[in-house]
């Protein structure tokens, strides 16, 4: 039996269903509702990845999967290291796509000491630089510009001090680390539909308007090469970075 080639119809299919969700304001208070409901039990703090808390929704994991495959980095930046699952994620994927010469650099402002052992220990580590110390301090950001050899294609995460003034300050001293048709990831952008009194548990409470989300606006208003990939961010319901993937789309 022969059966048509429908692989292009799939993806036709999933962009526009991607689309339309994105549309789907009920949809979203919806999955917000739920969200809020789970994290009475910590639910982004239940994963692990190769052995490792990464602390992330599974939505945004699969996410940051599908942009890396897609867009073939050699080097990621990921500010907030916390317990390690991230950087060894994103490392990991480096690894599976051959990307021997692929490193992943991850700056935090308080490496502790059983983290770093946790990393350093790790199956991945040769594929980790850390580099401890404020992220948007000038000799942080020169070991970081250090790290990045010449025509190397780079992607951002930003997923550290999510206050408002904190996240436009790394989108404006990392986006221009990021490479044309790279991606610069800004994390917990959920934190903006969030009024005080719905604000997530967490060591520091944030929520609408000095948070990620609103700093990533500010931030594509004053820079014209970035723009939010509508697809990928219409499908990032039972997440935590609903509109922080953003695209380079200028050299």
């Amino acid at each position: 039996m022969t059966h048509k080639d429908d692989r292009q119809e799939f993806e036709d299919h999933k962009k526009a269903m991607s689309l339309a969700l994105g549309r789907d304001s009920e949809a979203f208070n919806e999955a917000l509702e739920l969200l809020l409901t789970l994290n009475k039990y910590d639910y982004s703090y239940l994963w692990s990845w190769m052995g490792v808390p990464i602390i992330q929704m599974p939505a945004d994991v699969m996410a940051t999967q599908e942009v890396i495959w897609n867009t073939k980095p050699d080097i990621i930046i990921e500010t907030g290291v916390a317990r390690g699952g991230s950087v060894i994620f994103m490392a990991s994927l480096l690894a599976a796509m051959g990307n021997d010469a692929g490193k992943v650099i991850g700056v935090d402002l308080d490496i502790r000491a059983h983290n770093r052992e946790t990393i350093e220990n790790h199956v991945m580590a040769k594929r980790i630089t850390l580099i401890e110390g404020g992220s948007v301090d000038d000799d942080v950001l020169a070991k970081v510009k250090a790290e990045i050899p010449p025509g190397a294609r780079v992607m951002v995460v930003l997923d550290s001090d999510h206050s408002y003034e904190h996240v436009l300050a790394e989108c404006r001293a990392y986006g221009p680390l990021v490479t044309e048709g790279c991606y610069l990831v800004v994390a917990d952008t959920l934190i903006g539909h969030l009024t005080e009194e719905l604000a997530l548990k967490r060591s520091q409470v944030w929520y609408k308007g000095n948070e990620p989300l609103h700093a990533v606006n500010v931030y594509l208003e004053e820079n014209d090469r970035f723009e939010m990939d509508a697809v990928l961010n219409g499908k990032l319901v039972l997440a935590s970075s609903p509109n922080g993937y953003c695209r380079c789309i200028k050299a």
